[in-house]
């Protein structure tokens, strides 16, 4: 579960970063692409280990 939420809590920074204009993150902003794959990765493992697996 925490995987699951985990994977979002990416994704959703990464449309943060994507949306920012703040000067404080123009340097992180070139990230935004990064952690909403890695988010994507994430969700897709945890969901593929979850139904793979046996009960």
């Amino acid at each position: 579960m925490i995987q699951i939420i985990l994977a979002v809590l990416f994704m959703v920074f990464g449309v943060f970063l994507k949306q920012s204009n703040h000067p404080g993150l123009r340097n992180s902003k070139k990230f935004w692409k990064m952690f909403i794959i890695l988010g994507v990765v994430i969700l897709i493992s945890r969901l593929v280990a979850s139904f793979l697996s046996p009960l």
